[in-house]
């Protein structure tokens, strides 16, 4: 799992619920956990667990080509 910043979480959640144009409450609900915790993700305050990351790589991917981008910028194996 690449090393992320806590600004860059809140910029990965909220950059893939756009991408899958969902809210909130429908993107918690499609990943298991609850608004709040998606709300404190976006806001930086908490950062998601491995298990959410894995969830959010996965429907990345399942997006094709218009998850590409996000992928590379935020699952890249040449993190640091």
């Amino acid at each position: 799992m690449p090393a992320i910043e806590k600004t860059e979480f809140a910029e990965l959640i909220r950059e893939t619920r756009a991408r899958l144009e969902l809210s909130q409450v429908k993107f918690a609900a499609k990943l298991g956990v609850s608004f709040h915790s998606v709300n404190r993700w976006e806001n930086g305050r908490t950062k998601p667990l491995p298990l959410a990351l894995k969830q959010i790589e996965a429907l990345l991917h399942s997006l094709g080509d218009r998850g590409e981008d996000l992928l590379a910028k935020y699952f890249s194996s040449g993190r640091s």
